[in-house]
């Protein structure tokens, strides 16, 4: 049985995001744990002991244990740098790679996945949705969108001319948001939706959504 072992759920697009790295690297020899969010088990041993903020997911191989998925998709295009698709970017262009890490996490993320949560997460849950948040946010969403066309003027990719975790980081929310009204949003920017539909059409991203439907 594989060492390494990702705790995780399928409705989670952190989860995701890990998982679609090691597809992307060509890691196979893995070990999923689903953590059933709806008993709680995130938010009890023995899972807290692998994630103490009790979120998904949890990275576990030997002694190892890491948690929050950016960390961990950086520590294995690290480790499996020789495997797969670099997702990275070196020399020059690597502060471009950083610069725009850090907008996805703190521009892009906020919005979209506050956005996944009302309008594909609390259906899910028998919840009504709070149309004063969705609209908001897809205020918000919207003037990031701006300048990601922008930038997708200047480069193929959010960071270089090649696929890189920075685009990668940005699928599992896109993946929900295109299945709601909010998906306009992406459409009407043509560089971003073609740079939606190129990144969605990853054989890898495909692998993490044929996954997600063997485990419903």
């Amino acid at each position: 049985m594989a060492d390494m072992k990702i705790h995780g759920s399928m409705i989670s697009t952190a989860t995701f995001r890990v998982l679609a790295c090691l597809y992307e690297k060509e890691v196979h020899d893995f070990q999923f744990v689903n953590v059933d969010m709806a008993k709680g088990e995130h938010k009890k041993e023995p899972y807290l002991s692998l994630n103490p903020f009790g979120q998904l997911p949890a990275f576990e191989q030997g002694d190892l244990k890491l948690f929050e998925s950016r960390a961990i998709t950086k520590h294995l295009a690290h480790v499996y740098a020789t495997k797969g698709n670099p997702l990275s970017c070196h020399g020059e262009l690597l502060p471009m790679l950083m610069q725009w890490m850090e907008v996805e996490e703190q521009q892009f993320e906020s919005p979209s996945s506050k956005l996944v949560f009302e309008l594909c997460i609390k259906p899910m849950l028998g919840m009504p949705i709070d149309e004063a948040a969705v609209e908001g946010n897809t205020a918000k969403l919207a003037k990031v969108l701006d300048v990601y066309e922008s930038r997708l003027g200047q480069s193929k990719y959010m960071a270089c001319d090649w696929f890189t975790l920075v685009d990668m980081h940005h699928l599992p929310n896109i993946e929900y948001l295109m299945a709601t009204k909010v998906k306009t949003l992406f459409d009407s920017r043509p560089r971003v939706s073609a740079w939606v539909k190129d990144i969605r059409a990853r054989p890898a991203w495909a692998k993490v959504l044929a996954m997600k439907t063997n485990q419903a």
